[in-house]
């Protein structure tokens, strides 16, 4: 890959349902260097933007030039602000032809080798793909909340395994151009690119039970997003 590739992370002080989760240590290091060293260590990364409201609390992040701080503006500040608003904020800043990966420091496990995998589908792709982002593949009877079946027949059970997958959009990472957030005003465009990421690696912290569950995943050994 040739293109300018541009990394955007956000990162507030503070979150609704795990207070200071993007802080909180896990292992050995902040939650939010685990992200951080993975991206650094793809050579294709010419740059990693991080947007921030506390950057006086970034003291442990590793001197790496291409790491660039911006702080937040104080009309984009507070939890209702939308990462499409965040990521307009910054549409200027970066070469009209760059490539921008997303990702979110509340997905730590996600590895080198998931992102460079992410990064040669892209160039791969067929179809006509303006975007990608990570999902989760389900095989399961999924109901809606008037006990519906909408992906099954109830009458007619047949092993999961055989039913047609259902995709849930996991946050762990989006990958757009200008042009196709220019179009919609989102990270995800008209025809994105479904990319299926490991179970693992697909774990977003947004409650205290995934944060235990995480600790404990980590707890195991995960050599691969060591830095």
């Amino acid at each position: 890959m040739t293109r300018f590739l541009r990394v955007f992370l956000i990162l507030k002080g503070e979150s609704e349902r795990v207070p200071g989760k993007n802080f909180r240590r896990l292992g050995d290091r902040p939650l939010y260097r685990w992200i951080v060293d993975t991206v650094l260590s793809l050579p294709e990364t010419s740059e990693l933007l991080i947007d921030t409201d506390v950057p006086e609390r970034l003291a442990e992040l590793p001197r790496d030039p291409r790491i660039r701080i911006e702080r937040r503006r104080p009309e984009l500040l507070g939890h209702h602000v939308t990462a499409n608003a965040l990521i307009a904020a910054h549409m200027d800043s970066t070469p009209a032809d760059a490539l921008w990966l997303m990702i979110h420091a509340t997905s730590p496990l996600l590895t080198p080798r998931t992102l460079t995998a992410v990064l040669a589908a892209w160039e791969s792709r067929v179809g006509g793909h303006d975007s990608l982002f990570g999902v989760t593949a389900h095989q399961s009877r999924f109901y809606d909340q008037h006990a519906r079946a909408w992906n099954h027949d109830p009458a007619r059970l047949v092993p999961t395994q055989d039913l047609a997958p259902v995709f849930e959009e996991n946050s762990t990472v989006y990958l757009f151009d200008r042009s196709s957030f220019m179009t919609t005003g989102s990270r995800v465009g008209r025809t994105p690119l479904l990319f299926p990421t490991p179970t693992l690696e697909s774990l977003d912290i947004d409650t205290e039970a995934d944060w235990r569950l995480v600790q404990a995943v980590v707890a195991q050994g995960v050599p691969e997003v060591s830095p």
